[in-house]
């Protein structure tokens, strides 16, 4: 079989395209797998600067893999042999090298991290902290509102259109993991506080070119960052006196659990979710043992007198 010669540099632009448009990966997963695979690269060059991803052989993509995995803990590991793992499988595939130098890494074993989660009166608490009379208040109040009610991923939180919305249907339209388009249910609570920050607040701003349609905006008539959005739900959970570890993710897991105790069917968790795998939706049912035997005692048919 013939191999086509292929420098680092293109090798790693080509697998960002075939990431993007094959797989439909997010930018964020895109831009993580590639760092890793560019670690490789620069430990490679500090040695022998003569290696390609065409030649490097299995020796030195494990001495690579075992001497970073010793400042890494196992869910990191696991993802830096899965971006390596994933890029010589692309080159493969793309007839640049015969065989895969990582075939022989064993992934470590890392157990389920369970997510926290706040309770009703907590992001209650969190959401009170907000202050109304500050220009941008409104916007973070419906922005969290929303983040709760529609459990949604902080990246598809800042990415919402105002096409998005579909207020008379009671859906808001997102733009999920792959690119993958789903409709997620909107209570009218949560209407009630968009509508305020787009009638109110938001259609005083002028958009800069490009964010004509980006639902929440930031200062500069831009659109929200990740980062922001971090920012300022740490400071409302200090505020609110919450010591837990808080982040946007921390809403998404509150919603599927609050929707999981209440007797939600875990499919339509997943659908509302976006999670291709029911697998993946599972991880939702730490339920406390309180709750659990409540449920039997309450559904079991053996249950009862």
């Amino acid at each position: 079989m013939y191999l086509y010669p292929v420098k680092w540099k293109d090798a790693i632009q080509d697998y960002q395209h075939y990431l993007k448009i094959e797989r439909g990966y997010s930018q964020n997963t895109i831009g993580s797998y590639v760092r890793d695979v560019q670690k490789l690269v620069n430990y490679s060059n500090e040695y022998e600067t003569s290696i390609t991803p065409s030649n490097i052989d299995k020796e030195q993509v494990q001495e690579f893999v075992y001497h970073t995995a010793k400042y890494l803990k196992p869910r990191s590991q696991s993802r830096l042999i899965s971006a390596l793992r994933g890029f010589f499988d692309f080159l493969i595939f793309e007839k640049y090298r015969k065989d895969n130098p990582t075939s022989l890494l064993e992934s470590p074993k890392i157990g389920r991290k369970l997510p926290d989660t706040l309770n009703t009166q907590e992001i209650d608490l969190i959401i009170s902290q907000i202050d109304l009379s500050n220009p941008f208040g409104e916007r973070n109040r419906a922005m969290f509102e929303t983040l709760y009610s529609c459990g949604l991923r902080v990246t598809e939180l800042i990415s919402l259109r105002i096409s998005d919305l579909f207020f008379d249907e009671g859906f808001i339209r997102v733009i999920g993991k792959g690119n993958k388009q789903r409709f997620v249910p909107i209570n009218e609570l949560n209407v009630k506080f968009l509508n305020i920050y787009i009638k109110q607040i938001r259609v005083h701003q002028n958009p800069k070119k490009g964010y004509e349609d980006t639902l929440f905006l930031n200062r500069t008539g831009k659109q929200l960052s990740r980062n922001m959005v971090f920012m300022i739900l740490k400071d409302l959970a200090q505020k609110a006196g919450i010591q837990k570890n808080i982040s946007p993710h921390t809403f998404r897991h509150s919603f599927a659990t609050h929707l999981l105790e209440n007797g939600a069917d875990l499919r339509a968790i997943q659908q509302m979710l976006g999670h291709e795998s029911i697998t993946t939706t599972e991880i939702y049912m730490h339920l406390d043992r309180k709750f659990l035997g409540e449920t039997v005692r309450k559904y079991h048919p053996r249950s009862g007198s």
